[in-house]
């Protein structure tokens, strides 16, 4: 059987919910997030955001803000890792790993 799309999420017939779905998904929350709120344009999912100069201190703060109160992700401050912000797939996956931490 075809798989069925629920919440954006693929879900197979074994009810296992697609990660790489999930992630495009969260990819794309996260392009809105940069365009109607950061008020920042990304080209790309793998763009480096910082690389490029489209998330600087204050970006990022405003983005560790509104990531905590889209997602219901926090980010704590003592394991902080740039690495997981530089692009959108990065983002993404670093969301979606917290996502599954905090259902565990």
């Amino acid at each position: 059987m075809a798989d069925l799309l629920t919440e954006g999420v693929v879900r197979g017939r074994d009810g296992v919910r697609s990660a790489m779905t999930t992630t495009a998904s969260l990819q794309a929350e996260l392009s809105d997030l940069f365009a109607n709120m950061l008020h920042v344009e990304v080209p790309s999912p793998d763009t480096d955001l910082l690389a490029t100069a489209r998330l600087d201190s204050v970006g990022m703060v405003e983005l560790l803000l509104q990531i905590e109160k889209r997602f219901g992700v926090r980010v704590d401050m003592r394991e902080f890792e740039i690495d997981h912000f530089r692009s959108l797939s990065a983002i993404a996956a670093f969301v979606a790993e917290r996502r599954r931490d905090q259902t565990a």
